[in-house]
């Protein structure tokens, strides 16, 4: 089997990076926002605004997550995505300057603008249209995404 180029290797760490680490560092800070022992009261009581979301932007998949036919919900089966949707949405988390859809800039270090540099890599891995990645690409990804995982997580 033939070795990975640099640029290859690069793309593999990314992935593991937002794939492994972030889902991690994001359900520990979400966890602290709502605790799971008051997690089914809390989307309970923001049944209205869920309702407004799957409209818009919850799935029905994420839907079945948050409202389990059989069970409580638990963060433990969430998605990135809908944590951060959550986040967004039920708590006063403060938004980056550009909002959320936008790399925030480097200066912004609070969990807020954190959540969307984690959306910002793993939507731009996600469409990225090869499995390879320039190294200096590969390096700011890395420090930003490296940075915020132990921001949240602590």
């Amino acid at each position: 089997m033939a070795s990975l180029s640099e640029e290859e290797e690069n793309y593999v760490r990314l992935a593991l990076l937002l794939k492994g680490v972030t889902p991690r560092a994001v359900r520990t800070y979400f966890d602290r926002e709502f605790p799971p022992t008051s997690l089914p009261s809390t989307l309970s009581t923001s049944h209205n605004t869920l309702l407004d979301l799957k409209k818009r932007i919850i799935n029905q998949a994420q839907w079945n997550l948050l409202i389990p036919r059989n069970g409580v919900p638990d963060s433990k089966t969430f998605d990135v995505t809908l944590m951060i949707c959550l986040i967004r949405n039920l708590t006063t988390i403060n938004p980056p300057i550009n909002g959320f859809d936008s790399l925030p800039l480097s200066i912004e270090t609070t969990p807020g603008p954190d959540l969307a540099r984690i959306k910002h890599y793993r939507n731009k891995l996600a469409h990225h249209d090869s499995n390879k990645i320039d190294t200096t690409n590969f390096d700011t990804a890395w420090k930003d995404i490296s940075d915020v995982s132990v921001l949240l997580q602590f």
